[in-house]
């Protein structure tokens, strides 16, 4: 007949397993650090800049739910004498740990800071925290992919991450690049370092994602033919580029070159300027990525999409009498109008009429419609297996819980040294 010992002890393992089974873990493999697995990690499965990485969300327990999983295993401990050690409590600025590898609130803020506009409404402690939590979970996520990139030798060379900040440089002038640095509290050596992790886990989700997708022409005809009334043009359309200046300081301005005419004279000199590199032969995209005022376009290099002819009878007639009149590729006049000045480039026009799948554009779109679903959703799963398969212990999420999302002290943001660049 077995022990008192041995049948409470069986009594707590399935006690364990039941509850484990509830919480959606496996029983014999714990996630977390902690012996007792019962570590409130709230943080929440989110994007990697630049991956795109889905989401999944994960809740804090509630106390009955702590209550049922802590007591069969105490009633182990104290029946059994078996034990674990104490988990150590790291540093208060060691904000979590990935299988060992600490990330620290200085990390998270520096990330936090470009998050934030330093002219806009300062946020909330609960909603500085918030954000917080979301920039811990994105580093915790590619601390998870990195470590396998680097296992897998897919680690990004000195000389590719060398190639990318060039190209991230080559926009601006010195002066202009070191402002941009010490505007978002980084250093090169920052920078750097950020490149060599995104090329890194790129360089991996290449190899263990994209490569795995393929879309067939089967694929494509069947979507064709689900979403063909997305395929049928009801009237004319104009592909339309854009580069705005306007004569007053813009709130907001976004451009690489952080370039804004605050006046009539400052904007007329400004066109010129364009006009003048305009026909010297200078890519308009790149022009306008560097010195439209318009903070909606500037980062797609003005690109206004389809704009149907619809819509262009409700907005300035000069403006429409303008592209009505330009042939696809060419460059208008600067247009000066209530708002200030535009120059527009007309990109291409469309007729009425059905698209069918022989036109290359359409094929296109649905390759790359079909292909993006499937990236996202390949992505997201990968992402979880890593998850689960990793030890991460999120401290501030912790903390968060324990003092009910008051920590007001976490939820501040040093601003970065001014007339210093870091």
């Amino acid at each position: 007949m077995e022990s008192e010992f041995a049948s409470r002890a069986r009594i707590g393992e399935r006690r364990e397993e039941a509850n484990a089974g509830l919480r959606g873990v496996h029983p014999r493999r714990p996630r977390e650090e902690s012996c007792l697995s019962t570590s409130l990690n709230s943080s929440l499965l989110t994007e990697i800049a630049p991956s795109g990485l889905g989401r999944a969300k994960a809740r804090p327990y509630t106390s009955w739910e702590r209550a049922a999983v802590l007591l069969p295993l105490g009633a182990l401990i104290f029946f059994g004498g078996a034990g674990c050690k104490q988990r150590k409590q790291p540093a208060p600025d060691v904000w979590a740990t990935v299988n060992g590898q600490e990330i620290k609130r200085d990390d998270v803020d520096k990330f936090y800071r470009t998050r934030v506009s330093p002219e806009g409404q300062e946020p909330s402690q609960e909603e500085a925290l918030s954000l917080k939590l979301n920039v811990l979970d994105e580093l915790i996520n590619n601390e998870i992919l990195l470590e396998r990139a680097k296992k897998l030798n897919l680690e990004a060379s000195d000389g590719e991450v060398e190639d990318k900040f060039t190209e991230l440089k080559s926009p601006f002038t010195e002066d202009e690049f070191q402002r941009q640095l010490k505007e978002r509290g980084v250093s090169v050596d920052d920078l750097k370092r950020d490149l060599r992790r995104q090329l890194s886990i790129q360089k991996l989700l290449n190899r263990e994602v994209v490569a795995k997708i393929t879309i067939t022409d089967q694929d494509v005809a069947e979507f064709y033919n689900t979403n063909k009334a997305q395929f049928n043009v009801a009237e004319p359309q104009y592909r339309i580029a854009q580069i705005v200046v306007t004569p007053r300081k813009e709130p907001q301005v976004r451009n690489r070159k952080n370039d804004d005419a605050t006046n009539e004279a400052e904007a007329q000199r400004k066109v010129k300027m364009l006009m003048d590199r305009l026909n010297s032969g200078a890519d308009f995209a790149q022009l306008a990525m560097d010195y439209s005022e318009d903070m909606n376009t500037t980062t797609t290099g003005g690109d206004l999409g389809y704009v149907p002819e619809s819509a262009l009878n409700q907005s300035d007639p000069a403006l429409k009498k303008m592209v009505m009149g330009m042939k696809p590729g060419q460059v208008s006049p600067p247009l000066q109008l209530k708002e200030g000045y535009r120059i527009l480039k007309l990109v291409a026009r469309e007729s009425p009429g059905q698209r069918g799948t022989s036109d290359p554009q359409v094929q296109q779109t649905i390759r790359d419609t079909l292909r993006n679903r499937k990236e996202q959703l390949l992505r997201a799963a990968y992402l979880a297996i890593a998850r689960d398969e990793a030890r991460v212990s999120n401290y501030l999420a912790e903390r968060v819980i324990e003092a009910a999302g008051k920590l007001p002290e976490a939820a501040k943001t040093a601003k970065p040294a001014k007339g210093i660049v870091p």
